[in-house]
């Protein structure tokens, strides 16, 4: 699914908004998302899953075209980590 089908979807399903008005509150909710995540606070949506930044020590890492070394400064990432009643869902467990 891509950030226009959701928009779609949303469409669909609640026509009383425009289609402006639905990629609005998308635009909305995921430029919140990544300020949070860019002032390194944890986003939490229960039953879904859990955004965080973590940071990765400099190491020596390796081009994988050509082979040669390459030496990764310190950086931070953002990590999502699924909550249980998603991954009870994608198992199709009940």
């Amino acid at each position: 699914m891509t950030k226009n089908d959701l928009i779609k979807k949303l469409y669909e399903d609640m026509k009383t908004y425009s289609l402006q008005d639905m990629t609005t509150v998308v635009n909305i909710i995921f430029d919140s998302m990544v300020d949070a995540i860019k002032r390194g606070e944890r986003i939490e949506l229960r039953g879904f899953g859990s955004f965080e930044v973590r940071e990765r020590k400099p190491r020596m890492g390796r081009n994988p075209k050509s082979g040669a070394q390459v030496k990764l400064q310190e950086r931070k990432v953002p990590f999502f980590k699924t909550g249980k009643e998603l991954r009870i869902m994608v198992n199709d467990k009940k």
